[in-house]
């Protein structure tokens, strides 16, 4: 009896702790739905060259994951598709690519949304469901995706190990969420997985000596950037610009008179200083809508979460509107504060685009860009040397524009070799500051300055303390122009949009080579700085790109120029 009763035990452990598992056959299941619904995506890119604008970096061909979402779509990062010219996407355990065009694109939140050229795809591939909430701290966490190192699918495990309100690509922030799940080159754009829900994509890892720190865009954020794109066009999250300081020193408590009771937040430069903008130099942020803030800018949020205060202005800002509670010599004051996607800036992000261009005899122009600038941040001596002439690339870094300059316009590489720049040295880096004396605010008002000049010379001065001035005689231009671009093998003098304007006067007259003539004339279509693409990126792209231009090629008269537009 004794021996029946302990066998009986004993098999009784063994079905309970079965049935506390489960049996593979009831787990499987889950397991193969989700991973059903990751992808490999395959992009080959051509980036800008900053240095020689009238071209494009050679192809590289990028590698990243991506996961099926609703309304038969595909989620990515954007850092995987940016500059994309063509873009296949590949299942789990498929070896068949199918190619997609990017639809949507915000490299701000580096996010993207793919579309499939086969449709039938999503039959068989259901969307993963998202978390309607946050994870909690220590919450177990799975990565999936397509790193480096193998072809098929890889799972690594973590926990969530913190989740914190910080800058993705300048100037935009969001939520972030760190795990400690191993994320490798790869995993971009993979999801993250919490039970049986993505509770946020893969996106980015902490280099250098650091270990098992990896971070993921929440579904928050990721929801977000759905709902704005609905209409086909993404705008942009509303955020503060101004700068700000803590309230923790007890001396700058006593200079602004203070109670003790009084927290919050300085604004130490207001983002405008119009005299209609609500925010003053020392005025004390306490509350954001009626969220307190406290003496370093913080909010507390959820059970366990201390955020930046800037975190509520995406949730709790309307139609635009912000609302502040604020002390001001003493008193306590409630405002309505603009809030807007961006903030103009006299050196922006490139954000995805080409940057425009004009050659003109050797000078090639273009505005200045932080892409542009990051060519000269690593070189010492370039630094060295803009910040001796005072350059506006080094004294005006993080300026907005104003009423003397829209952007700043730069002579991006060495002058291209011809007879008409003898004598002249390097230029590269050059902020142009006038034109036979008319002042430079933007690279379109040059263009125009440039064609309808009758001067006999053509001189350009430039923004700095030393360096020289550059004279022409205008009569030789246009022919030294075509030696040049012939020479070098630049297909086009100008992007798009600088022809326009360069074209726009020999339109209005009967000339041979009218603007309608030329692929360059019609207006650019650019987008906003972070916007939605519509076939810009398919498989197909670079095919009617190049079917366009030989319609162009065949409808000029012979007499005209044949280049077209590389951007």
């Amino acid at each position: 009896m004794f021996f029946r009763a302990c066998l009986s035990l004993f098999f009784g452990f063994l079905v309970t702790a079965a049935c506390a598992k489960g049996s593979p056959s009831e787990m499987q299941p889950r397991s193969a739905n989700l991973e059903n619904s990751v992808v490999k995506i395959f992009s080959t890119v051509r980036f800008p060259d900053a240095a020689k604008p009238w071209s494009k970096q050679a192809p590289s061909e990028v590698s990243g994951s991506g996961v099926v979402i609703e309304g038969h779509r595909i989620l990515t990062n954007a850092h995987v598709v940016l500059y994309a010219s063509q873009v296949q996407v590949q299942a789990n355990q498929s070896g068949d690519k199918i190619s997609a065009t990017v639809e949507a694109i915000a490299p701000g939140i580096d996010l993207a949304i793919l579309k499939l050229d086969d449709g039938s795809f999503f039959e068989t591939h259901a969307p993963m469901a998202r978390a309607s909430t946050l994870p909690q701290i220590k919450d177990a966490v799975l990565a999936y995706g397509f790193p480096q190192g193998g072809t098929s699918l890889s799972i690594t495990k973590g926990i969530v190990s913190r989740i914190e309100f910080m800058y993705y690509n300048f100037p935009v922030s969001g939520l972030r969420i760190q795990i400690d799940a191993a994320i490798n080159p790869g995993n971009s754009g993979g999801p993250a997985v919490a039970g049986d829900k993505m509770i946020g994509l893969a996106f980015s890892r902490l280099g250098g000596d650091s270990q098992n720190i990896g971070y993921i865009i929440p579904n928050e954020e990721i929801d977000l950037f759905l709902r704005d794109i609905a209409d086909g066009t993404y705008d942009g999250k509303p955020a503060m610009f101004d700068d700000f300081q803590t309230l923790e020193n007890p001396a700058l408590r006593a200079y602004l008179k203070l109670d003790k009771s009084v927290e919050g937040i300085i604004v130490h430069r207001p983002a405008s200083t119009d005299p209609g903008y609500p925010l003053k130099e020392w005025d004390v942020i306490t509350h954001i809508a009626d969220t307190p803030i406290d003496d370093q800018g913080m909010i507390n949020y959820g059970r366990d979460l201390r955020l930046n205060f800037t975190y509520l202005v995406q949730k709790v800002a309307r139609q635009g509107k912000l609302s502040l509670r604020i002390v001001r010599g003493g008193k306590s004051m409630a405002i309505q504060l603009d809030v807007a996607p961006s903030h103009p800036m006299l050196i922006p992000e490139a954000a995805g685009e080409y940057p425009p261009y004009f050659i003109y005899g050797p000078l090639v122009f273009t505005k200045a860009t932080s892409q542009l600038l990051s060519l000269i941040n690593g070189n010492a001596n370039a630094m060295s040397l803009l910040s001796f002439i005072g350059s506006p690339l080094i004294t005006r870094r993080g300026d907005a524009p104003d009423a003397d300059h829209k952007e700043l316009v730069v002579v991006s590489s060495p002058l291209f070799p011809h007879k008409i720049s003898k004598g002249y040295s390097n230029l590269s880096g050059a902020v142009v500051g006038a034109v036979n004396g008319t002042k430079i605010r933007s690279l379109a008002q040059l263009v125009a300055v440039l064609r309808d000049l009758k001067d006999t010379f053509v001189t350009i001065e430039f923004e700095n303390r030393s360096g020289e001035s550059i004279v022409f005689v205008r009569s030789e231009i246009a022919s030294a122009t075509d030696e040049i671009l012939n020479d070098n093998g630049v297909r086009a003098q100008g992007s798009p949009d600088t022809m326009q304007i360069w074209q726009a006067k020999k339109s209005r007259g009967s000339g041979r080579c009218s603007g309608s003539t030329y692929p360059w004339s019609s207006p650019s279509r650019r987008s906003r700085r972070t916007r939605t693409r519509t076939g810009s990126t398919g498989a197909n792209a670079p095919r009617r790109a190049r079917s366009g231009r030989r319609r162009a090629h065949r409808a000029r008269p012979r007499s005209c120029p044949t280049r077209a537009s590389s951007t």
